[in-house]
């Protein structure tokens, strides 16, 4: 059984950073490619970003782009989500997802979520 765990979630002032982790276990981490996305009260689940097995290939959503960073870690099983000069809006909970079908796209096969960690951004 693949399993996501997503930690690092809280709240912080708009300007803040805060770094989301997403441990990955039950198979092969380096077999998938990873992504983040984030849902907020009333709206549809929103990409975010996505990296590729080995890591070198990164898709990051405009609204984020120049903010967000992604990378991966394989050696301890984890993805992460660096969030810098966080926005309101950026307010949501966020979700990891793997998909090990698809490595080098944009759009994945995400067959296994996470719980989610909540992100609050104050004003």
């Amino acid at each position: 059984q693949v399993q996501l765990v997503e930690s690092g979630g809280g709240l912080v002032q708009a300007g803040g950073s805060l770094r989301l982790s997403c441990g990955v276990s039950g198979r092969t981490f380096s077999s998938a490619a990873m992504g983040w996305f984030r849902q907020a009260p009333g709206k549809e689940r929103e990409f975010v970003a996505r990296i590729s097995r080995g890591g070198a290939t990164t898709y990051v959503a405009d609204s984020v782009k120049g903010r967000f960073t992604i990378s991966r870690d394989n050696a301890k099983n984890t993805v992460y989500l660096q969030m810098n000069s966080l926005k309101p809006e950026d307010t949501a909970v966020y979700y990891c997802a793997a998909d090990f079908t698809n490595n080098i796209v944009r759009a994945g096969n995400y067959a296994y979520w996470g719980q989610g960690t909540q992100v609050t951004v104050s004003s």
